[in-house]
């Protein structure tokens, strides 16, 4: 096991590693040819910047901790570790970048066994790097940051995603962003699940709730929310949120009522 000096060390090496890509995302964006998209599925969208992020990613994360093993979105490599695993996606919101959309992420996780040891999130566009290690507080370009202290739901702003694909549980979603829209200061939908999280963290918003997410879409952020002081579940309030698919963060102090409302209509 690392002790908490290595995983010091693994985090601040992991960090550069999102920076760098992140820079390879940018300059790319720049000039990028958006007849070089792919569609892995219906509205799933990749391109070459997707996965060459990915290879160079894993290729850096190899040399830091040899012995992990990797969950990917792109495939690069996908073989499990016994006890270390990195939980990667390269460009979490494709889609933005796709389209010029300024709000786009590196997300890095490292698990130890089932637990979430390390989380960093590089915000492309802003140069924000939001980072965690277990039990060491969170923090955005060196500065700790800590969840909102907004007392409830009336105070508080919240973020989402919508679904593009697997519209079968569209009415459950939309019924929930309507009781939301009447009890909040209002939604935001980013196109990042990774920068939603961070942006719960860092108390610019108070809650974040989205279904069919994977384990690389939500990973490091969630770590980083439970890091700044807040709260992480699933739907029903259980600890299945990272390959559960569905997940609820906030500052804690709404988390009974926003569990409430999403009971409602996700039983």
């Amino acid at each position: 096991m690392l002790s908490t000096e290595q995983l010091s060390t693994v985090l601040e090496a992991t960090q550069e590693v999102a920076k760098r890509v992140g820079a390879f995302i940018r300059k790319e964006r720049q000039h990028f040819d958006v007849g070089r998209v792919e569609h892995k599925g219906f509205n799933d969208l990749v391109s070459y910047v997707d996965k060459e992020a990915e290879r160079q990613i894993v290729d850096s994360l190899s040399q830091i901790l040899p012995e992990a093993g990797f969950i990917t979105e792109e495939g690069t490599r996908s073989t499990k570790g016994e006890v270390y695993n990195w939980v990667i996606d390269p460009l979490d919101g494709t889609t933005n970048f796709v389209h010029g959309i300024p709000v786009f992420a590196v997300s890095i996780a490292l698990m130890e066994k089932d637990e979430l040891v390390l989380g960093v999130v590089y915000e492309v566009n802003r140069h924000e790097c939001f980072y965690a290690k277990k039990g060491g507080g969170a923090f955005c370009n060196d500065t700790r940051i800590k969840v909102s202290a907004a007392p409830d739901l009336s105070a508080s702003l919240v973020s989402t995603g919508f679904p593009y694909y697997n519209f079968d549980l569209i009415d459950r979603y939309l019924n929930s962003m309507k009781m939301l829209m009447q009890k909040t200061h209002g939604l935001r939908r980013m196109g990042s699940a990774a920068v939603d999280l961070c942006y719960v963290a860092s108390g610019r918003t108070e809650g974040f709730f989205e279904y069919n997410l994977n384990s690389y879409d939500v990973a490091a952020g969630a770590l980083i929310v439970l890091e700044a002081g807040g709260a992480v579940t699933d739907f029903a309030g259980g600890n299945d949120f990272v390959f559960g698919r569905r997940i609820v963060a906030s500052n804690g102090k709404i988390h009974g009522d926003f569990l409430s409302i999403l009971d409602e209509f996700w039983k």
